[in-house]
Parts: structure tokens; sequence; C-alpha cells
């Protein structure tokens, strides 16, 4: 999952994938059958344990709009860099590619559409509580905050720091409905 991560479906070679995982290429093929096989279950297993963490945010808070700053903020700690993960998130830098094989395409597409679909729910339970006005157009706010999100994952990938990532997340919630 990290090398895929850091380097991308394509720059990934089997020799580095095998290196990574202190296999031989027989048994990483007799295991995964292949290398797209192998990237599905990395993809699968980087949004069990690295964007759930992440996105489980969006159901902490009293209301929709603390949900979502929590997301982002929680994004700005994690998307960074560190000792334990590249930068930048796997799914929404596989999105920047046009290097994947059909069935990767659609595995990357519904794990942003996931999170699309995260946000929209929570930005409905918001208009059903009154929290924002019946007239919200929630496909554009949710789209806007997963834009959001999504530019601070590329920002961290080109180096971005938690502290200027939080600066986002801080211009982003100034455009809550009503905050303006």
């Amino acid at each position: 999952m990290l090398l895929f991560w850091r380097k991308g479906f394509a720059a990934a070679s089997m020799h580095d994938l095998c290196d990574a995982m202190g296999v031989s290429s027989p048994s990483l093929y007799a295991a995964f059958e292949s290398k797209e096989a192998l990237y599905l279950a990395a993809i699968e297993h980087y949004v069990e344990t690295q964007g759930q963490p992440v996105w489980d945010r969006l159901a902490e808070g009293a209301t929709a709009r603390a949900g979502i700053e929590n997301l982002l903020i929680r994004a700005a700690e994690t998307l960074p860099k560190s000792r334990r993960a590249p930068a930048g998130c796997m799914a929404v830098l596989g999105a920047v590619s046009d290097e994947w094989p059909a069935t990767i395409a659609r595995e990357i597409k519904k794990a942003r559409l996931d999170m699309l679909g995260n946000l929209r729910g929570r930005l409905e339970a918001a208009v059903a509580s009154g929290e924002l006005p019946a007239a919200t157009d929630i496909d554009a706010l949710s789209r806007f905050y997963l834009s959001v999100f999504e530019g601070m994952a590329i920002q961290a990938k080109d180096d971005a720091t938690p502290e200027e990532l939080r600066g986002v997340a801080k211009a982003a919630m100034a455009m809550w409905p009503g905050e303006r």
C-alpha cells in the first residue's frame, strides 16, 4: 500500500513491490495474480485503515458544520508526509492520473464518490434538522467541501504543512452558509 501510495500504480515496478513485501515474483503472483489485483487490495486496505479514521470525523460533532470542520482539521493533521505515511490521499492522488487499468479507475472513482456521498448524507441531515435552510444546494455544497479536501491532499503532496492546511480548513469553514 505504502509503495503504491508513494509512487502510483505505473511507477511501482514488480521488482519494487517484491522488495517492499519481501517476497519473490512467483509468490506475489500466486497471492494476487497480478499487479492490478495487488493494487486493488492496497486501495481497499488504504480506505479501511487510512481513509476511514479521517472520514469518521464527519459523523463527530453535534452539527454538520462541526462534522465537516472535524473532517478537514483531521485531514490537515494526517495528509502531510509523516514517518509512517506518504503525503496526500491515495484515492485523491489516483484521481489525477490516467495511467490506470479500467478496473482500478472504477475503484478509485468509487472511493471518491463514497466520500461525496458521505458529505451529501451529512448535509441532507443538516437540512432535515433545520441546521441548514431547505433551499441549500446540497450537491454544490458537498462538492465544494470534497473539493477542499481533495485540494488539501494535493497541497500536502506538494509539502504543505499541517498549519497551512488548517488555514485552508478555516477558510473553507468561513464559506459555510450563513457564516459570511
